[in-house]
């Protein structure tokens, strides 16, 4: 007596042609395809990837550990023709000499660059963020023209500017004085590019629905846009303040006192006034790196998430 035909779903698996189950065959297709195991092709990919990544991560980083490793070794060692990674007699004698010697008011340097970097960075934030708005959301007539100025500008060296600008501070009376830092660069057209970009990327429904809700234009754009926006006005932000923390040749022209200096322009006097210790200016560029590591640190989720965003959308 023959054994009753089963019907297909009912007890075991059917196999295919080939005698082999599904999941085997899937295996054999990833591997046949390329996709290897994790000893195999694709685990020796991964290895020589991270490899390469990490090669190219002490190239870039190696800079920033000689210069700590330097701001910590004796001024003969510091100017020793041999390089040394590591102190052969650490000490923070370059430290010391800085924030005590009556010439270099570090710490004063430090705040200047503080006040004028945040400043300068929320005036931007200001400015940018409502140009913006209205080149994204508001229909106006010759608002592609505006744009276009605006972009334009960005192809201007900035070189050209340092004369008129000089004057134009000169007239109103604000050389040496942080105003002449802050004021200046605090209309840039690379924040209103930016935050353009990333405004047009943003679900117009959201702004209907606060409109219908009785909600005016301003309210919407700051109880709605800016809360969404809020990636790229963190990464507009520590470009703005990276960009005036940096500045260096502008300073120059501007600060005359030394205790008005900001900290690139204020360091600088240390080659000349100290023979080249190459210990003093490591320690010096450590105490003005260390802010902007900071900022980075606590901001890099925000500053990829922003750029992400942004996009090239038109």
């Amino acid at each position: 007596m023959s054994a009753p035909v089963r019907p297909v779903g009912e007890g075991a698996p059917v196999e295919p042609e080939g005698g082999r189950p599904s999941s085997e065959r899937g295996r054999a297709d990833r591997r046949a395809a390329g996709g290897g195991t994790p000893g195999g092709r694709g685990g020796a990919g991964r290895g020589l990837l991270y490899a390469l990544l990490g090669i190219l991560t002490l190239i870039f980083v190696s800079p920033l550990i000689y210069m700590i490793s330097t701001s910590f070794k004796t001024t003969g060692d510091a100017a020793a023709p041999t390089p040394q990674w590591v102190p052969r007699s650490p000490t923070v004698q370059a430290y010391e000499s800085i924030f005590t010697t009556d010439g270099t008011p570090v710490v004063r340097w430090l705040v200047n660059s503080l006040l004028a970097a945040t400043a300068q960075t929320l005036i931007i934030l200001v400015t940018a963020s409502m140009a913006a708005y209205a080149l994204a959301r508001i229909d106006f007539r010759g608002r592609n023209v505006v744009f276009g100025v605006i972009i334009a500008t960005l192809f201007i060296p900035p070189v050209i500017l340092l004369i008129p600008n000089y004057l134009v501070v000169g007239r109103l009376g604000w050389l040496d004085t942080l105003l002449a830092v802050i004021l200046p660069g605090a209309a840039g057209a690379f924040g209103v590019f930016f935050l353009r970009q990333f405004f047009l990327g943003l679900p117009i429904e959201l702004e209907e629905a606060a409109r219908l809700d009785g909600a005016s234009r301003w309210r919407t754009f700051r109880q709605v846009i800016l809360p969404l926006s809020r990636p790229a006005l963190v990464t507009l932000a520590l470009l703005s303040f990276l960009t005036n923390w940096n500045d260096f040749l502008w300073p120059v022209y501007v600060l005359f006192s030394p205790e008005n200096q900001t900290l690139p322009a204020g360091l600088s006097t240390l080659q000349n006034a100290n023979a080249v210790r190459y210990d003093l200016l490591m320690a010096g560029a450590v105490i003005a790196s260390a802010p902007v590591l900071l900022m980075y640190f606590v901001a890099q989720r925000y500053i990829v998430e922003g750029v992400g965003r942004a996009g090239l959308k038109g």
